[in-house]
């Protein structure tokens, strides 16, 4: 997937990225800017630019004398959405789609019964109406439709929690289930029992049931760690 908006520096990052995130780039390792930007054939200004991008995902640092030198993946923004893309493109599929998923599986409940007590009337509405697209696209092979409501519905969930660090963790959830999809690691169909979990779950919010809310998003979450055991074990 090319990186969107960043011209020659994009095509650079769309390379470069996924490779250090493989672990072509062992951490320690030293990238020559020069040497890049023949690689590359782009200009040491774009290539410079390329480097302060993933700079700022902590993903390399820059020192005097030494160059451009891979960071350990501890030191990794590894919430930034671009990165999980990369690493989902990579042989680390199978961990980083558990890792997010686990995270989901601690947050996502606790969020769904906070919105029970939270949403406005406008959320309610439009977490239903999310799941009703989810169930509208959910047979005949339409994942890109349905991917499209679920990530609205999971989105609408952590924002009508009505914390802010909930609201912030949209777009990892977002790359998560995009990365299910997109890298096939899904069913053809999904799975019936989850797609009315997500109605059930619209309905609990939408009546102010904490409680039920919290404990149908966890048995999603659930089955979504139970499709990975089966998919990308």
């Amino acid at each position: 997937m090319s990186t969107p908006g960043r011209g020659l520096h994009g095509r650079v990052l769309d390379s470069l990225g996924p490779a250090i995130t493989a672990g072509e780039y062992p951490p320690g390792s030293v990238l020559r800017t020069d040497e890049l930007a023949q690689h590359f054939a782009v200009s040491r200004s774009v290539m410079r630019e390329a480097v302060r991008v993933l700079e700022s995902m902590h993903l390399v640092e820059s020192r005097r004398r030494v160059g451009v030198t891979v960071r350990p993946k501890a030191a990794w923004n590894l919430y930034d959405p671009q990165v999980i893309r990369w690493r989902l493109a990579g042989a680390d599929r199978p961990h980083q789609l558990r890792s997010l998923t686990v995270l989901r599986s601690a947050i996502e409940p606790v969020a769904a019964g906070l919105a029970a007590k939270h949403a406005t009337a406008e959320q309610c509405a439009e977490l239903t109406e999310c799941a009703l697209g989810m169930v509208a696209n959910s047979r005949g092979h339409k994942l890109e439709g349905y991917l499209v409501h679920d990530m609205a519905f999971h989105r609408v969930i952590l924002v009508a929690s009505g914390n802010e660090m909930f609201a912030r963790l949209g777009d990892v959830v977002a790359e998560v289930l995009a990365g299910r999809t997109h890298h096939e690691v899904m069913f053809e169909d999904p799975d019936p029992a989850a797609v009315t979990l997500h109605v059930q779950v619209a309905e609990a919010v939408r009546e102010g049931d904490a409680a039920r809310a919290e404990q149908l998003t966890r048995e999603i979450t659930v089955g979504a760690l139970q499709e990975l055991d089966i998919l990308a074990p």
